[in-house]
């Protein structure tokens, strides 16, 4: 009886030993944040979707980019907030995205 007990053991542990030892799942891309959780952003124009920063909250992450003057925001059709500011004496289109990428009109 013992022997059958580890033969099928033996037999389970074949079968089942490749599955156990599966590769960990694939990183997570860079630019994949829901958020930029860093101080730089993750992209050089703006990425569309669905954006959950309300108007005050745009403002305020354009602001902490260095950008005084906050005007005219508007969330376009892309889920993107527009507006213009001010930055080193000069004014400029700004964008804010749903990663929190803070980026000037190029």
């Amino acid at each position: 009886m013992k022997r059958a007990y580890y033969s099928l053991i033996s037999a389970t542990l074949l079968i089942a030993g490749p599955a156990l030892a599966q590769n960990p799942p694939a990183a997570d891309r860079p630019n994949n944040n829901a958020v930029n959780s860093s101080d730089q952003n993750n992209s050089n124009r703006p990425v569309a979707g669905a954006n959950s920063f309300t108007e005050g909250q745009a403002r305020s992450r354009i602001e902490e980019a260095g950008y005084t003057n906050v005007t005219s925001l508007r969330k376009d059709d892309n889920g993107v907030w527009r507006g213009k500011a001010s930055k080193g004496g000069s004014t400029t289109d700004v964008s804010l995205d749903f990663q929190g990428n803070v980026n000037a009109a190029k």
